[in-house]
C-alpha cells in the first residue's frame, strides 16, 4: 500500500463483567475503533473483515458491508470512530482483520485491523 492510500487503525477494548456470564462460559467486550486517514486520497469503507479466536483456539470470522450500518468517508486527515461487540467462551481472546476501502480516485484497498486482545482477567 502506498501512502496516498493508507488508513490508521487504533482499538481500545473494554470487559463488560455486568453483560458476561462466566459461570456460562458468556464473555461479552465492547471495543471502540477510531479510523483515521493518514493518506492523500479521500476514502469511503466497504466491508469488514473480522477474525475472531478465543483462547480455546476457536475462530469465528464475521464479514459484512460497513460498520455499525455505516459507510463512513475519511477525507484525508479525517477520522471516524464508532463502538461494537464480541461476545467469546472464554475469558481471553484476541481480533483482528481488515476493513476494504474505496479511495477517490478509484483504487480499493485492504485497511489492516491490528490483532488486539480481549481479557476478563484483571492485570495487575
Amino acid at each position: 500500500m502506498n501512502k496516498k492510500h493508507k488508513i490508521d487503525i487504533k482499538v481500545k477494548p473494554l470487559y463488560l463483567p455486568h453483560q458476561s456470564d462466566p459461570e456460562n462460559s458468556r464473555y461479552v467486550f465492547s471495543y471502540t475503533v477510531t479510523l483515521l486517514n493518514t493518506g492523500s486520497v479521500a476514502a469511503r469503507l466497504l466491508t469488514r473483515h473480522w477474525i475472531i479466536t478465543n483462547g480455546n483456539g476457536g475462530k469465528e470470522e464475521v464479514k459484512g458491508p460497513g460498520v455499525v450500518g455505516e459507510h463512513p468517508y475519511l477525507k484525508p486527515g479525517e477520522s471516524f470512530q464508532y463502538t461494537s461487540g464480541s461476545v467469546l467462551l472464554t475469558p481471553v481472546g484476541t481480533m483482528g482483520g481488515s476493513y476494504q476501502m474505496r479511495a477517490e480516485d478509484g483504487t480499493v484497498f485492504d485497511a489492516a485491523i491490528p490483532t488486539f486482545t480481549l481479557s476478563a482477567i484483571a492485570l495487575h
